[in-house]
């Protein structure tokens, strides 16, 4: 990648809306836990997906795994998310939703409640530091833990966007999509979204999700994470496609994510480009930058170069990602205002 177009992509101001907390934490921050713990025998391989490597989702998951293995206590967790919120904001990112699973570990004490504060505590250290970005954070269920935690899962979230002063906007849908079908969780889902949080769900990851997709549309829900088995070209249904372009629900898009995690071919064939020709409203992401040794610079340069788009195209797109955002009409003028003072220093 030369210089120049380095230096574009990392003062692009971005959006960012697909980003696992745990699966985002980088390199430095991975060798800070395992000075830690050095009882864990835990080594770098074991926590990120290399350049030119590739992965099984199983795999991928089991990336996750060992990851949970290192931050397990409220101190790991507050700094894992102030390293990580620092690094999007040094990566050009002005707006941020964090997504994470709330986690109990009996060992150390950890509640899904004080997990929650922490993530919370760490986003207002980072404001108060004066950190240019604007973090949210959606509380995740994962989709393996079943109905009842799926259920008391949405009762936090719940209580926390009341509490929060605005920082928890809404749900993630997440976990293995190989496990479990999304009707168990219909009744969950439903309570968020009669309460108030907004909703992205993880759909159509896996080609077999298809029915699943059909039917947790109808909630319908305000975004969907990858997508990528949806249209008729990749064994997707024409009718899901209309259910998504009449409900006008923005995709959140993660190129490298797909590529390495081997449920897209290679870059050309990324269903960006699907979506992207019909001009609906996709959100380039990064996934899990730690994992899949990324950032959302790197992400929109390899869209840019895999599918031919000008460096206004580019601005465009970062631009429009402000209209899917979980947050208040307020916050989105607000950062409209930013993406123009900034356009007249880019574009010199």
């Amino acid at each position: 990648m030369d210089h120049e177009a380095d230096v574009f992509y990392r003062e692009l101001p971005k959006v960012e809306l697909h980003a696992h907390l745990n699966g985002s934490v980088s390199f430095q921050t991975i060798e800070k836990l395992l000075k830690r713990k050095p009882h864990l025998n835990i080594e770098h391989s074991m926590t990120a997906i290399g350049k030119g490597q590739r992965r099984t989702l199983d795999e991928c998951f089991q990336v996750f795994k060992v990851i949970h293995q290192l931050v397990d206590t409220e101190e790991d967790i507050l700094m894992v998310a102030i390293d990580v919120i620092k690094e999007f904001a040094a990566d050009g990112v002005k707006y941020l939703e964090l997504r994470s699973t709330p986690r109990a570990e009996k060992k150390t004490g950890l509640t899904k409640k004080g997990y929650i504060e922490t993530v919370i505590k760490a986003i207002q250290q980072c404001k108060n530091e004066g950190v240019d970005i604007d973090v949210r954070f959606l509380v995740a269920i994962d989709r393996r833990n079943g109905t009842e935690v799926a259920m008391e899962t949405v009762e936090l979230a719940e209580e926390f966007m009341l509490s929060s002063h605005g920082v928890v906007v809404g749900l993630d849908l997440s976990g293995d999509p190989t496990v479990g079908h999304g009707r168990d969780l219909l009744p969950a889902l439903q309570r968020a979204k009669n309460c108030g949080l907004k909703l992205s769900l993880h759909l159509s990851e896996v080609q077999s999700q298809l029915e699943e997709t059909d039917l947790l549309l109808n909630l319908p829900p305000d975004r969907i994470g990858h997508g990528t088995f949806m249209h008729p070209e990749v064994g997707g249904s024409q009718s899901v496609v209309d259910k998504v372009i009449k409900n006008n629900i923005p995709l959140e898009l993660c190129l490298t994510s797909n590529v390495k995690g081997q449920t897209v071919l290679n870059y050309s064939k990324h269903h960006f480009k699907y979506w992207y020709q019909l001009g609906h409203p996709s959100v380039i992401c990064t996934d899990d930058k730690g994992v899949f040794c990324t950032d959302l610079s790197q992400e929109y340069q390899l869209a840019a170069s895999t599918f031919g788009l000008s460096r206004e195209a580019v601005w465009t797109l970062s631009q429009q990602a402000i209209d899917c955002i979980f947050a208040p009409e307020a916050v989105k003028q607000q950062l409209r205002q930013k993406w123009t003072e900034l356009h007249s220093q880019l574009f010199k």
